[in-house]
């Protein structure tokens, strides 16, 4: 059966993105865009038939989406500048410890789309140019999605199954799962019925970020918000 991987709707399959880390001017208006930045799609049809086996949706949370996402939470729910800063600091430090992408599939059978189970239809790994390929440490089923998973993952509607997974950033040898001279990195879903990549192209960052004071950048004033 003659299988493709198509490009998918969100139009930015080419767009660099960098994993540099740092302080970022962000406020709640920016997040749609950084959103847009950070999220793949791809379709995989059966020719013959026009059937759709699979279309994936993936956002990777990284540091850049991480801030903006805080600076769109911390609007949304009037949150104080201390509460903020910690959100803040929590969910940056979880970029240390793993990579970790929001995922909503649809397509094919919805029973073995479950990635949770054994007997799914799909495998997902984190991998990149250099060669490196991971499992997942942990995939998260979303089944029953919240306001905000709904509002700030847009994507995810009724039709998908949601699910957050988790890749380990380091290997037990000591190795980085998104290699330091990877050219880009993505999700494959592997199966019976094909296989499609999910791509983001990364940019080569200049110079290396400074420390972030996560105390001081909290507490600094920012640029109003359109319409607030």
């Amino acid at each position: 059966m003659a299988l493709t991987a198509l490009l998918g709707s969100t139009g930015c399959a080419t767009q660099l993105v960098s994993l540099s880390e740092g302080p970022r001017e962000y406020v709640a208006t920016d997040y749609e865009n950084v959103l847009r930045t950070w999220t793949r799609t791809e379709h995989l049809f059966a020719l013959s038939e026009l059937d759709n086996f699979l279309t994936a949706t993936a956002t990777f949370e990284s540091w850049d989406f991480r801030w903006a996402y805080v600076v769109r939470y911390a609007q949304d729910y009037r949150l104080t500048i201390d509460q903020r800063q910690k959100l803040l600091e929590k969910t940056l430090e979880e970029t240390h410890q793993r990579h970790q992408f929001f995922v909503a599939i649809f397509g094919g059978v919805r029973k073995y789309n479950d990635l949770t189970a054994p007997n799914s239809a799909w495998i997902v790994r984190l991998i990149d140019d250099t060669g490196n390929e991971t499992a997942p440490e942990e995939i998260i089923a979303i089944t029953k999605p919240n306001a905000l998973e709904r509002t700030y993952f847009p994507y995810n509607t009724v039709w998908r199954q949601a699910f957050r997974i988790r890749f380990p950033r380091t290997t037990a040898d000591g190795r980085q799962t998104i290699s330091p001279s990877a050219k880009w990195f993505g999700l494959r879903f592997a199966g019976a019925q094909g296989n499609s990549e999910l791509v983001w192209q990364l940019a080569e960052d200049e110079e290396p970020a400074a420390p972030v004071e996560l105390e001081q950048e909290a507490a600094r004033p920012r640029r109003p918000v359109a319409g607030r």
